[in-house]
């Protein structure tokens, strides 16, 4: 019987100490997360700071943005009578042929294809 009282003991202090080690683990995990959360911190508040500092100009950066936004139909309709004026481009250039002339291909006949003549 005292064989089984040794290997209790064993067991139980390997229990013990994978606890302690899985806890040692986490409580440095945490560490970590909480040094990383402190820079978060610091960060939003720099944010805060300079949010502060942006707000007296936002309310002219919203009416500036109201009246941008309340052309844009008006520039939108510039822009198509100016492109209507315009029309397509109608003069095709003259394409360069070689000195020979050109060469006729049965082979674009064969799928349909019919050059310009």
């Amino acid at each position: 019987m005292t064989t089984l009282v040794v290997l209790t003991v064993v067991v139980i202090a390997a229990l013990i100490a994978g606890l302690a080690l899985y806890l040692f683990w986490v409580g440095s995990l945490l560490g970590r997360i909480a040094t990383n959360l402190e820079a978060c911190e610091e960060s939003v508040q720099q944010i805060n700071r300079d949010a502060e500092k942006i707000g007296p100009g936002l309310a002219h950066i919203n009416r500036s943005a109201g009246t941008v936004s309340g052309a844009l139909p008006l520039l939108y309709g510039f822009a198509e009578r100016i492109v209507a004026k315009a029309g397509p481009n109608v003069i095709h250039p003259e394409i360069a042929l070689p000195a020979s002339g050109t060469r006729r291909s049965r082979l674009h006949e064969a799928v349909g294809f019919r050059p310009h003549r």
